[in-house]
């Protein structure tokens, strides 16, 4: 089992390894981890090269790969963990996770209250809201990327350019643009790859408007 620092070692280096494609300094790593001198990062290093966690590259400053990861986290990087989520939480307001929502494609909505997720309370002030996650590509140019957390303010109207989730036939939901044109509304995608969804206003209910987007890395 490795130390908590030793752990946090590693996971750093196999971070910026995988989104640089290059080892961090030794100053980065001494700053990551909170320690005071990079004598310690230097003991550190052997400790996870005598048990086969990295290696140095030759020929290469600051080359160092990571062979494997720990199966199992630290006892305190998971007490550690469990008090950053505690806080979040109360620090957070609670609201509903629905489901999944098309941002290319309508599908149907979701509407069960099966579970809950923590958001900041800036991004919640006044109203009602939900969440729903992002399926799709068609809003990428708004920031907008699959797998992202859709927060929505809970109303049944909207300003034309704003973000909606827009109910179809009473049964096929999407995330897009809203143009209201007399009695048409279009729905436009924030994707060059995607068509703008036209359809009459009858056929197409607002169900709320986007506050906010929540990413994970």
């Amino acid at each position: 089992m490795l130390t908590e620092k030793q752990y946090n070692l590693l996971m750093y280096i196999h971070k910026v390894n995988r989104e640089t494609g290059q080892c961090p300094s030794f100053d980065e790593m001494k700053d990551a981890i909170g320690l005071k001198s990079k004598s310690g990062i230097h003991a550190l290093i052997t400790s996870l090269e005598e048990r086969n966690f990295i290696r140095k590259l030759p020929h290469k400053a600051r080359a160092l790969e990571v062979i494997r990861l720990p199966r199992f986290k630290p006892q305190a990087v998971i007490d550690e963990e469990k008090k950053r989520e505690q806080a979040l939480r109360n620090s957070s307001a609670q609201i509903p996770l629905y489901g999944k929502i098309a941002a290319g494609i309508p599908i149907e909505a979701l509407a069960n209250e099966c579970e809950t997720i923590p958001v900041p309370f800036d991004m919640v002030s006044t109203g009602s809201y939900y969440a729903l996650t992002i399926e799709g590509n068609s809003m990428t140019d708004a920031g907008i990327m699959d797998g992202d957390t859709a927060i929505i303010r809970r109303q049944n109207y909207a300003d034309n350019g704003k973000i909606v989730v827009a109910l179809i036939d009473n049964n096929e939901a999407t995330l897009k643009v809203l143009k209201k044109d007399n009695a048409v509304i279009h729905l436009l995608p924030c994707n060059n790859d995607y068509k703008v969804q036209t359809y009459s206003a009858e056929r197409v209910k607002i169900q709320g408007v986007l506050s906010g987007i929540i990413r994970k890395y």
